[in-house]
């Protein structure tokens, strides 16, 4: 677990996973559009909160770079649901109880907090071609300031045509 590294060029791992619709979204129902897959802790905490705000903030100019923007954590539906009501999101939210597409990023890792040990999400971003391939991937996300560099990256590699490597 956790242990997985995705490869810049590599095919994406890919999902069906339900929203806070319960509506199933899968990457293969993606092809043709770039989609930023980012995963975080928990609903309704200040990082992730601050995180899903600054991509519904910038909603409109990822749909314009023909981009969807997915958020993932181990929440529930209803959860998602509450939190995209609550927060006013326009991002869809996917939930990933078993954490299994979580495992298949790499992102499913042990971590601390408050001298406590546990299996958690950390937060990272992975951006997907249309051809379904990884173009680049974000580990150790802070939260402030993220939404703003994917955009910044993904006008980057779309105007260079080409993907790039890791951070």
């Amino acid at each position: 677990m956790g242990t997985k590294e995705l490869k810049t060029g590599g095919k994406a791992p890919e999902f069906s996973l339900k929203n806070q619709s319960e509506s199933s979204v899968g990457l293969s129902d993606l092809k043709g559009k770039w989609v930023v897959l980012y995963f975080y802790p928990k609903d309704n905490t200040p990082g992730c909160t601050i995180e899903a705000n600054d991509f519904t903030r910038h909603l409109n100019d990822f749909q314009k770079m023909n981009a969807v923007i997915l958020g993932v954590s181990p929440d529930s539906c209803a959860s998602h649901a509450k939190f995209v009501q609550g927060q006013k999101l326009k991002i869809t939210l996917l939930s990933d109880p078993e954490h299994k597409i979580a495992e298949a990023y790499g992102v499913w890792q042990l971590k601390q907090f408050m001298g406590k040990t546990f299996w958690g999400i950390a937060r990272s971003t992975a951006l997907i071609n249309p051809e379904g391939k990884i173009a680049y991937f974000w580990k150790a996300v802070k939260a402030v300031g993220h939404a703003e560099a994917v955009k910044e990256k993904l006008k980057e590699v779309q105007k260079e045509g080409v993907t790039t490597s890791r951070v």
